[in-house]
């Protein structure tokens, strides 16, 4: 599957910031597109087998006693390595969500084929007007619906895959490009703002 309007986007939230430094998945979430329609979703909080410190708690909403009774990541990232099978990836700032969903199917020896995208370098080059290019901030900007919370991991996902598919439909309406390839939304977020038009015309 190679259309950008058809993969999965994810979310993951997590003890801390790298797993370099032993920070753990604590919540994933995703949505399944296909031709630029929801046709899935995927949401699981998972025990990490380690406390998380209340920052965490305050920021993410996910407390220690609610992970007690989750199942263990290696559990549910069995259940996420099937998932994603076949799909392309999407993730706002997809480096971070990347490290650790590397990191949890390598300790369960699993991968995956698809290959990775980043919605918030997509939006600096298609919403180069956004004041900031935070998820929220973005949704604002693009007059997207939002009643929920952000920092949870499937509404986070759910926001990003909203936000995806309008960068799709604006990209569609300036540059007339029906069917969107994966291919270009990577090669867009390598080029530089200026040059921006310029690469979509010429495609």
């Amino acid at each position: 599957m190679t259309k950008a309007d058809t993969v999965v986007v994810l979310d993951f939230e997590t003890t801390g910031l790298s797993p370099d430094y032993g920070d753990r998945a604590i919540e994933i979430g995703a949505v399944r597109v296909e031709d630029g329609k929801v046709v899935a979703r995927f949401q699981e909080l998972m025990n990490p087998g380690q406390r998380i410190d209340s920052f965490i708690e305050d920021y993410t909403g996910i407390t220690n006693s609610m992970l007690k009774d989750a199942p263990p990541c290696i559990e549910v990232m069995h259940k996420f390595a099937d998932f994603i099978n076949g799909y392309n990836l999407v993730a706002h700032n997809a480096s971070f969500d990347k490290r650790f969903l590397d990191a949890e199917l390598t300790r369960i020896s699993r991968t995956y084929t698809g290959q990775f995208a980043c919605s918030l370098l997509t939006a600096r080059r298609i919403y180069q007007d956004s004041p900031n290019h935070k998820l929220g901030t973005l949704v604002e900007y693009a007059n997207i619906p939002a009643d929920g919370t952000f920092h949870r991991a499937l509404y986070d996902s759910e926001m990003t895959t909203k936000l995806w598919l309008t960068m799709l439909d604006s990209i569609t309406e300036r540059y007339a490009i029906s069917s969107i390839p994966f291919a270009l939304i990577q090669k867009l977020t390598k080029i530089p703002k200026h040059n921006v038009n310029k690469f979509l015309q010429g495609w």
